[in-house]
């Protein structure tokens, strides 16, 4: 069974992400010359409101650059990894990634609905304000993952590899974490209704209203009815 942690208890640590390491000035992207396309490499620049609608590309590499209010929208990205990085209010509805790192990343108030990220990694990633709702994030692995303040509701952890991961403040209402393997995993004052898998979620600790919530799951998984 889960451990449900309260005030002045054992606690788990989990290691916070790393900044991205960005440098000081940037110079200006132009979408025509710096793409993203197969066997690109973007490197060391800055985006503002440019568009990737719908993108296809196949082993790309983007490091150490600053994207914000762009669009990604039903992009699809295959073997390819994000680095050192910083999204800002940026739409990746119905992206396709699959087997895609990030690592060192930080994103802000983006949305990911309908998005797919499948057996990748993000490693070192913060994301803040974020709409991750509904989303597949089945069989990744996370390490040193924080989620602050985000509408997951819906999200699909199946599978997934879960390691110093920190939720906050987020409503994970109906998340599936059927088969997850965890270790070092914190949800801090989070909505925890309706969990799936919540066997799963073993050794994990719940700071909040959301230890009440996440035990009546796993009360319903194991077969217990409640009676007035």
């Amino acid at each position: 069974m889960a451990q449900i942690a309260r005030q002045g208890s054992a606690s788990v640590r989990v290691k916070n992400p790393e900044a991205p390491r960005l440098a000081a000035a940037l110079r200006a992207g132009d979408p025509s010359v710096d793409g993203i396309e197969d066997d690109a490499i973007v490197r060391g620049v800055r985006f503002d409101g440019a568009s990737f609608l719908a993108v296809e590309a196949e082993a790309v590499e983007v490091e150490g650059c600053r994207v914000g209010n762009s669009r990604f929208t039903g992009a699809r990205l295959l073997r390819s990894q994000i680095s050192d990085s910083r999204f800002d209010t940026c739409d990746f509805a119905e992206v396709s990634a699959q087997d895609v790192s990030m690592i060192r990343c930080e994103v802000v108030g983006s949305r990911f609905t309908g998005s797919s990220w499948q057996h990748g990694t993000f490693r070192d990633v913060r994301f803040e304000n974020c709409v991750v709702a509904p989303a597949l994030l089945r069989s990744m692995k996370l390490f040193a993952v924080t989620f602050s303040e985000c509408r997951m509701t819906g999200v699909d952890f199946q599978r997934a590899e879960m390691h110093n991961v920190r939720f906050e403040n987020c409503d994970l209402t109906g998340a599936q974490f059927a088969g997850v393997k965890a270790g070092s995993l914190r949800f801090e004052n989070c909505t925890l209704i309706d969990i799936g898998g919540a066997a799963s979620l073993r050794g994990a600790v719940v700071q909040g209203p959301g230890s009440m919530e996440l035990a009546l799951s796993l009360a319903r998984e194991a077969g217990i009815t409640f009676e007035p």
